[in-house]
């Protein structure tokens, strides 16, 4: 019974500091000191074609979206 609660909380320790560890870790430089994090990475522009296959800005009437 002894052995389960110890290796029950060892368990709950380590994943505990571990989820610490890398959410702070996100937030940090090389040196280890706080930084202010970095912006989200911006969705790329999507790109189009008309109807004769030459890329058009999107939005124009019969461009349709390229994958």
């Amino acid at each position: 019974m002894r052995r389960s609660i110890v290796l029950a909380a060892t368990i709950a320790f380590a994943l505990t500091s571990s989820n610490a560890a890398f959410a702070g870790a996100q937030c940090r430089d090389g040196k280890g000191k706080f930084i202010k994090c970095p912006p989200a990475a911006a969705a790329k522009a999507a790109k189009c074609k008309d109807a004769k296959g030459k890329f058009a800005k999107c939005g124009t009437p019969g461009a349709k979206p390229v994958k």
